[in-house]
């Protein structure tokens, strides 16, 4: 899908650093002139904010079946699309989401949501809207959830045992494999720094 503006979304399991580098990415795009708008997902509008709070600390002691999880935060994701990213990328900025439907087919899709499922949902809510690059953020997971716990904070997927973040990390390496036009997988245990050389390489690769 031909835009304007350049989607990039920036994904990875707890602890990968996904806030630190978008940070330094937004600063990056700033100083060469280019207009951004950093988002998040679930969130990034009013309605979607508040469906962000229903999934991640959801009331009591209930937890959403992955199927109404996924419905709830698709809706969230058209609203953010139809609201901001869309007209966004239209008016020629960028767009850089931390977060975005690769993490509805890794999260709900442990939790029990069937792949059919998934790209039904994601065929009528994005569609062609997908993203140009999506930056995969990888390292090992005790080191990743270590890093976590240090910053302090926690949700429903955060508190979930190793194994659970084990997967995590196998899922998103599993689809940069088999998306290998639009996502690039970054090395999350290099210094801050590093980081961001890296991925801004990885950008004049991949969006030149």
């Amino acid at each position: 899908m031909i835009r304007p503006g350049k989607f990039i979304t920036v994904e990875g399991g707890e602890g990968t650093g996904k806030s630190t580098l978008i940070a330094g990415l937004e600063t990056h795009l700033l100083d060469r002139g280019q207009p951004v708008i950093v988002t998040r997902e679930p969130g990034g509008t009013p309605l979607a904010e508040a469906v962000r709070s229903l999934v991640l600390s959801p009331p009591g002691e209930e937890r959403w079946s992955a199927l109404s999880e996924a419905l709830l935060v698709f809706g969230a994701r058209l609203n953010h699309l139809e609201k901001l990213i869309l007209p966004a990328l239209e008016a020629g900025e960028w767009i850089i989401s931390d977060r975005f439907a690769d993490s509805t087919r890794v999260y709900q899709g442990l939790g029990g949501l069937s792949t059919e499922d998934f790209e039904t949902l994601d065929r009528l809510v994005v569609g062609k809207a997908q993203p140009d690059l999506t930056l995969v953020l990888d390292g090992p997971v005790t080191d990743l959830v270590a890093r976590r716990k240090q910053r302090g904070g926690s949700d429903v997927f955060e508190s979930m045992p190793l194994s659970f973040h084990e997967k995590v990390r196998q899922f998103y390496l599993d689809i940069a494999a088999a998306n290998p036009d639009r996502c690039r997988v970054i090395d999350a245990m290099q210094s801050p720094e590093e980081v961001l050389k890296q991925t801004l390489r990885t950008l004049d690769e991949a969006l030149s």
